[in-house]
């Protein structure tokens, strides 16, 4: 990401009863762990519900169905000591594999690096518990 420079991006909530699936990343600064929905930057002339199709199927491999937006985020962070800045495009959806909710840890790939996608109950991220970003998703996800 290019520095200060704001990145438009579109994530997805898989909802799987309480819990969503979400990225597990660890902050080395902060010496903290935490959530994000899977998902990534929009590229120019796509639209935000085809990043969400395209970011799925590189990263896990799946096909994702019945896409629903939810809202907007803005989200100012800072990750590794740098400030970073993104306008989130919501989503629910669902796999189009039913096998993939019945599994605990899913391991996918970012631009060949591995990582760690869990099932994340929404009831156990927040103040004193592993954040959920973007800030503000928890809310958006409870209302919606």
């Amino acid at each position: 990401m290019r520095k200060n420079a704001i990145r438009a991006i579109a994530i997805c909530a898989f909802r799987n009863g309480d819990r969503i699936l979400a990225a597990e990343g660890f902050d080395t600064i902060k010496q903290q762990t935490f959530y994000r929905p899977l998902g990534g930057t929009i590229e120019f002339g796509e639209h935000s519900s085809e990043t969400v199709r395209r970011e799925l199927l590189e990263e896990l491999g799946a096909e994702v169905a019945d896409l629903r937006y939810l809202g907007t985020l803005e989200n100012v962070f800072i990750y590794e000591a740098e400030k970073g800045h993104e306008i989130v495009l919501v989503y629910d959806g669902a796999f189009t594999d039913r096998s993939l909710y019945e599994k605990t840890v899913i391991q996918g790939t970012e631009v060949g690096a591995p990582f760690r996608a869990v099932w994340v109950d929404l009831n156990n991220v927040g103040p004193g518990k592993p954040p959920l970003y973007p800030t503000g998703l928890a809310e958006l996800l409870r209302a919606a």
